[in-house]
């Protein structure tokens, strides 16, 4: 293996490091806010539960983007190069000014704009395009609904107890919840840096595919879980105050609404292939709960900031991608 691919690889699991690190708030955000664990204890369970997804999930996922968002034929080391350069550089900028947006969308983004400078329009898959952007609206009016039908059947269930018992039954149904969201992200999330690496492994010789099949090695899995987990270890906290208090305030019960409700939209996505985001998921389920209680409880400015972030993540991550592509096989072309 050249020192190239290597260096790429290294790229990659960065990538998914701070991909934890970014999206570290999504997973532990409701379960600090409410004071269920301390922020040290709550990345080491939201960790944990992200490494497990690794025995849970297939590489449904990671399919999707090694070989339907660009053409797989003309990925090469450059394109992989400005993909990531691209999708780091956007996580660090928008974790610089607190805002939970997509890890995921990035990469795409990325893989987009290198693709089309290198071949055009030719290169874009649309039918795996499509179905990823059509989730970035789906993703959290679906976690918006749940969180609302569950908010609704949970709080008539409990409307007879008293605030206190509901309160401590909360507090140990939300390690439930909370656990069960992060590997939902752990399976959906990592699952993408799975997929760049095998691409550039196909691209590069180093493996074998037929037309249909897309098979992610065993080594390339367990340090995208390891990545994606050390990332999540570490933290984001800017993102924390964002996500756990900023969009609505939080009591145990609702963070257990929230996760929930979360967690099924994640399950349901990897199962079908589908590369969600969870920061979308996570921010409409909060915002459904939230919005139970009454709608000024929903802090909507905030909410409106996150969602114009959303919506830049794409065209932004493109145009970087487009940029480090462009530069990159020029020094390339230069110095052959």
């Amino acid at each position: 293996m050249t020192l190239t691919i290597i260096l790429l690889i290294a790229l990659a699991l960065f990538f998914d490091f701070l991909n934890g690190f970014h999206d570290s708030a999504n997973a532990i955000a409701t379960v600090v806010s409410t004071r269920v664990l301390r922020p040290r204890w709550a990345v080491l369970w939201a960790a944990s539960f992200n490494f497990l997804a690794f025995f849970c999930f297939g590489t449904l996922v990671a399919k999707t983007i090694g070989k339907d968002i660009i053409d797989p034929r003309i990925v090469d080391n450059a394109v992989i190069f400005g993909t990531l350069i691209a999708a780091c550089s956007w996580n660090l900028i928008t974790w610089y000014f607190g805002l939970p947006t997509s890890s995921s969308h990035a990469l795409i983004g990325g893989l987009i704009g290198a693709g089309l400078v290198k071949a055009g329009i030719s290169a874009l898959k649309f039918s795996g395009i499509i179905k990823t952007v059509a989730f970035i609206f789906l993703a959290p009016v679906i976690g918006l609904a749940l969180g609302v039908i569950i908010g609704l059947l949970v709080y008539n269930a409990f409307k007879k107890a008293t605030p206190a018992r509901v309160d401590h039954i909360f507090r140990k149904g939300q390690l439930l919840s909370a656990g069960l969201y992060s590997m939902g992200h752990g399976g959906n999330d990592a699952q993408k840096t799975m997929g760049v690496i095998t691409a550039l492994l196909v691209s590069a010789g180093y493996l074998q595919t037929k037309e249909g099949n897309f098979v992610v090695p065993f080594w390339v899995m367990i340090s995208c879980q390891i990545a994606l987990a050390l990332g999540i270890a570490s933290g984001g906290w800017r993102i924390v105050k964002t996500m756990g208090q900023k969009v609505a305030k939080l009591k145990p019960v609702d963070g257990f609404c929230a996760e929930t409700a979360a967690a099924i939209t994640l399950f349901f996505s990897s199962a079908n292939g589908i590369p969600i985001s969870t920061t979308h998921t996570i921010t409409g389920a909060i915002t459904g709960v939230g919005s139970l209680k009454r709608l000024s409880a929903v802090h909507w400015g905030v909410a409106g900031r996150i969602v114009w972030a959303w919506v830049l993540t794409i065209p932004c991550a493109a145009a970087i991608s487009a940029l480090a592509y462009f530069i990159v096989s020029r020094v390339i072309t230069i110095a052959g």
